[in-house]
């Protein structure tokens, strides 16, 4: 949805740069309830760390962004209407149209990326993926084996990995310090096969994949580096 109102944007530039963002450091609401659980077990010193890295992330990718990408900036200038007092009738009407707009051109989007993880995980490739994969979660970002799975079925649905790094939190699986490293990793996660769909049909093929590349790039160097530095420098946690 937040991909689709970059559409109100002047320029292709700005709405680029405005999907970027949105899909490295801003979760969905399902996605956020459940992190904002995981928070709880990190105590306010990986609360602040999580902020810090998270927003220094944002604004950083946002700064080199508006520095690669090429046109000039556009002044954002959006009329705002008179306020008036809302009538039943149009707030029915528009919200009716809200409706079927979101079941028509998002629902189908939705549905496709749960087909993709249902394929996978019947065909075995879900598994095979995370083998290859675990040698990262676990000697890079210090995270246990199981997170990779967990990470992968991120990227298909993002609240269900939020929701699988929860588990594994409050299983006691996660020491503190790998629970800050989870919630930076998670948060700044690549986009999910659904709201990816939606980049590509709003930007076409290779932006979409050059803005998975670049989220991807930035969470492993991101969460690699925190783990090291937490490790390093022995943040007392919790």
């Amino acid at each position: 949805m937040a991909t689709v109102s970059t559409r109100m944007l002047e320029t292709r530039r700005e709405r680029i740069q405005a999907t970027l963002l949105l899909a490295l450091a801003i979760p969905c609401s399902a996605q956020l309830g459940v992190m904002l659980g995981m928070v709880s077990i990190t105590g306010p010193v990986g609360v602040a760390i999580w902020l810090a890295v998270v927003l220094g992330s944002l604004l950083g990718v946002g700064w080199l962004a508006d520095r690669v990408l090429p046109g000039e900036r556009s002044a954002f200038l959006l009329e705002l209407p008179p306020m008036r007092r809302p009538g039943l009738g149009p707030v029915l009407t528009k919200t009716a149209a809200r409706i079927e707009w979101y079941l028509r051109e998002v629902i189908p989007v939705f549905v496709l990326g749960t087909a993709v993880l249902f394929v996978l995980d019947e065909t075995g490739l879900l598994g095979r993926i995370e083998a290859a994969l675990s040698p990262i979660v676990v000697s890079w970002l210090g995270l246990p084996a199981a997170a990779t799975g967990v990470l992968l079925v991120g990227f298909l649905r993002r609240d269900y990995g939020a929701a699988g790094l929860f588990a594994l939190a409050t299983a006691g699986a996660l020491t503190v310090r790998q629970t800050v490293v989870a919630l930076v990793v998670i948060t700044l996660f690549v986009p999910c096969i659904a709201a990816l769909l939606m980049i590509v049909r709003e930007h076409g093929v290779r932006v979409a994949l050059a803005m998975l590349a670049t989220v991807l790039a930035v969470v492993l160097l991101v969460g690699g580096a925190l783990n090291l530095a937490l490790g390093g420098l022995d943040v007392p946690l919790g």
